[in-house]
């Protein structure tokens, strides 16, 4: 995809423009800014779930709304697929394309309203604000075998910066989009391999409270920092204590390529908050559909 750098937005796709609706439908941004801001405030812990969202929308396919189309007889979706069954916040999407539908009908994609609302959810939850060129098309194609390419949470350092080098970004993309993980929890079943042997990673205190977390079963949550609805940096402030969730967590400071950007995050939470911005820009932009190449759906969850 033929990227260009302009002011403000260094990861912007040709094709896409900061004005793209300002004609066809203006209103678009605020109805998504409003139904995420009420959502969230109804419930804050929807946040982490807008944002894992976008990722697994943009990973697969890139940023086509791939991730909202529902199975068919003929067809199982992305959203069917194992690594997809936790994700939180169809509801949100829906509620802002119906409101959008009927104020401009058939002019903003699901794709679009994705990206906003992830970019709304950091917001809402304290974190940096940043702009996203608008413009991008609905895919056409969503598919449950897709989704092996979704990194794992047993991946090392070494096997994510290789799995989103792959897409584009830097190792220090990885561990600035890793500090999504400041919002939200994981489930023991993503984490309790951790448990069953030593690992000298983990600060003892924390194996006891992770333990004590799976006892009540595969579906227990445990939250990745003391603050999980607050956007912040405490997430690289548990790395450095041994008390990352996630072995794909944890691996970011044991590893030397990785530890001094953890370490500088922990220190400098401006420092994270703009390479965050950096990163969920180039991720927001990531292979998406252009004209012939996708359409707008007039219900997100079905194809035209």
């Amino acid at each position: 995809m033929l990227m260009h750098a302009i002011i403000g937005l260094p990861y912007t796709v040709m094709g896409l423009s900061m004005s793209y609706y300002m004609m066809s439908c203006p209103a678009a941004e605020q109805i998504v800014t409003n139904t995420v801001n009420n959502a969230l405030r109804a419930d804050p812990t929807l946040a982490a779930g807008l944002i894992r969202m976008l990722f697994h929308d943009c990973f697969i396919e890139g940023c086509d709304a791939s991730i909202l189309l529902d199975s068919t007889k003929d067809n199982t979706a992305e959203k069917d697929s194992p690594a997809n069954l936790s994700l939180r916040g169809y509801e949100i999407i829906d509620d802002a394309k119906k409101k959008i539908e009927a104020t401009c009908p058939g002019v903003v994609s699901c794709a679009d309203i994705i990206a906003m609302a992830a970019r709304d959810a950091v917001f809402s939850a304290n974190g940096p604000y940043y702009q996203i060129p608008k413009g991008r098309f609905d895919g056409k194609r969503s598919k449950i075998e897709d989704t092996r390419n979704l990194p794992s949470p047993f991946l090392n350092a070494s096997q994510l910066i290789q799995t989103f080098g792959q897409r584009g970004f830097t190792p220090q993309d990885v561990v600035a989009l890793s500090g999504a993980h400041t919002l939200g929890v994981a489930r023991c079943q993503s984490f309790k391999a951790r448990l069953t042997t030593p690992d000298s990673s983990m600060d003892s205190s924390f194996v006891n409270t992770l333990t004590k977390t799976c006892s009540a079963g595969d579906n227990a949550e445990q939250p990745f920092d003391a603050t999980r609805n607050n956007f912040d940096n405490a997430y690289f402030n548990a790395l450095q204590r041994k008390s990352g969730v996630l072995f794909s967590d944890q691996t970011l400071f044991n590893t030397p390529a990785t530890r001094n950007i953890v370490n500088g995050y922990a220190f400098n939470q401006a420092k994270f908050f703009f390479d965050f911005q950096m990163a969920m820009q180039k991720m927001s932009n990531l292979d998406v559909k252009l004209g012939s190449q996708g359409d707008v759906r007039k219900n997100c969850r079905i194809l035209n």
